[in-house]
C-alpha cells in the first residue's frame, strides 16, 4: 500500500535540565538558635566548625554559639569588609584548620563571605542572620566590594538556616525596614526580567517569577504587622526573604530579586557611599521604577512609609542632583542584564522622577 505525503518526524527527547540547590533545614521562630546543635547532628557533621561574625556580633550571638557548641572543635573568626582580600584570608584559616562546615552568624557581609568561602573550598555553610536586612540569607549569590563598587557572584546557598526571632527583632529597626524595602523591590524585578523577556529575548522562569511577586505582596499587605518590628515582624520578613532567595535559586540567578532598582541602589550607594542601607536605597528605586512602569508607585511608597522605610533623598541625607546622577548612570551597573532604566531617560525626566518621590 502507498501513502503519500508521509514524513517521518525525528523523536525529540526532553533534555532540559538544572541542578536547583537550596537549604535542607530551615529552623526559624523563637529561640531557634538552640536548635543549631541538633541541626548539625542532623546534617551528619563531625570535624572542625568555622565561626564566622562580625566584630560587634561576635560578643553577643557569637558567644552563645560557642557555648552550644562546647564539646566540638569550633575555630572563630571575625570577618570585615567583603573584599577578594578578606576571601582569601578566610580560605587560608578554613583550608589550615581542616574545617568540614562554617556557621556564619550576622549579616549580609558575613553570610556572603561565608557563601563565596564555601562555594571555592567546597565546604557547607549554615546561615544564622541575626538581622531580617537582605535578601541573601537563602540564595546562591553573594556581593563582593571591589575597586568598581559591588559585584554579584555565584555562591552556594546554605546547607542550613538557623533564623531566631528574637535575635532578628532586637537588631535595630532601620535593619529589619531595608529588608522588607528590599523584599518590595521584587515587584519591579520582575517587571524588569519580563521586559527583557520582550527586549532581548531573555529566558525567564514563570515559577521563580511567580514566587519573587507572592514575596513582595507579603511584604506590602503585611506594612501594618512589619511596623511593630516585634517577633512577628521578624517572622513576616523572614518568611519572605527565605522564599526570595529560594526563587533566585530555582532561576540560578538573583534576576528575581533584582532589576534596575537594584542598578539604581547600587549605582547611589556608589555616588553617596554611607548614606544608604541597601535594601533603603532598593526602595526608593523601586518607587521610581514602579513609576517608569506605569504601575502603582503610590501603594509601594506607601507601604515603606508605614514601616518607617525612607522614600526621598532628604530622608537619606542625599542631595536630589545625586539621586538624578544615580537614575541617569544605573545603566552602567551590570549592563548585560536589561531593565527599565536601561531606556532613554534624559535628565529633565530624571529630575521630574525625583520630584515625584516628594509628592503626598
Amino acid at each position: 500500500m502507498k501513502t503519500k505525503n508521509n514524513r517521518i518526524l525525528k523523536d525529540k527527547t526532553f533534555d532540559k535540565s538544572r541542578w536547583i540547590q537550596m537549604p535542607r533545614d530551615v529552623i526559624a521562630g523563637h529561640d531557634a538558635l538552640l536548635q543549631l546543635p541538633n541541626v548539625i547532628t542532623d546534617l551528619g557533621i563531625t570535624g572542625p566548625l568555622l565561626l564566622l561574625s562580625g566584630k560587634t556580633t561576635m560578643q553577643t550571638t557569637g558567644s552563645a554559639i560557642l557555648r552550644l557548641l562546647e564539646g566540638r572543635q569550633v575555630v572563630s573568626a571575625v570577618v570585615g569588609e567583603i573584599t577578594y582580600e578578606e576571601i582569601a584570608r578566610i580560605e587560608e584559616l578554613a583550608q589550615a584548620a581542616g574545617i568540614v562546615l562554617i556557621i556564619a552568624a550576622g549579616g549580609g557581609r558575613v553570610i556572603d563571605t561565608a557563601k563565596v568561602v564555601s562555594y571555592n573550598l567546597d565546604i557547607q555553610f549554615i546561615s544564622v542572620p541575626t538581622a531580617a536586612s537582605h535578601d541573601g540569607i537563602a540564595s546562591s549569590r553573594a556581593s563582593v566590594m571591589t575597586e568598581d563598587g559591588s559585584v554579584s557572584v555565584a555562591a552556594h546557598p546554605p546547607l542550613a538556616i538557623v533564623a531566631d526571632t528574637g535575635i532578628l527583632a532586637a537588631a535595630p529597626r532601620r535593619l529589619m525596614a531595608a529588608g522588607y524595602a528590599d523584599m518590595v523591590a521584587n515587584y519591579t524585578a520582575v517587571l524588569d526580567w519580563d521586559l527583557s523577556k520582550e527586549k532581548t529575548g531573555e529566558q525567564v522562569s514563570e515559577y521563580a517569577m511567580t514566587l519573587s511577586m507572592i514575596t513582595a505582596e507579603l511584604m506590602v499587605e503585611n506594612a501594618e504587622n512589619v511596623k511593630a518590628f516585634d517577633e512577628k515582624a521578624a517572622w513576616i520578613v523572614m518568611k519572605a526573604l527565605f522564599a526570595s532567595g529560594v526563587a533566585m535559586s530555582i532561576a540560578g540567578s538573583s534576576r528575581p530579586a533584582s532589576g534596575g532598582e537594584h542598578k539604581f541602589a547600587h549605582m547611589l550607594e556608589r555616588l553617596a557611599p554611607g548614606k544608604a542601607l541597601h535594601g533603603e536605597a532598593c526602595g526608593i528605586g523601586t518607587i521610581i521604577s514602579m513609576i517608569l512602569h506605569k504601575g502603582d508607585w503610590q501603594k509601594i511608597r506607601r507601604s515603606l512609609k508605614t514601616i518607617g522605610a525612607p522614600v526621598t533623598p532628604k530622608e537619606l541625607d542625599i542631595s536630589d542632583e545625586i539621586v538624578i546622577e544615580a537614575i541617569l548612570r544605573a545603566k552602567e551597573i551590570r549592563p548585560e542584564r536589561y531593565t527599565i532604566f536601561d531606556e532613554e531617560i534624559t535628565r529633565d525626566q530624571a529630575a521630574s522622577l525625583v520630584a515625584w518621590l516628594y509628592e503626598e
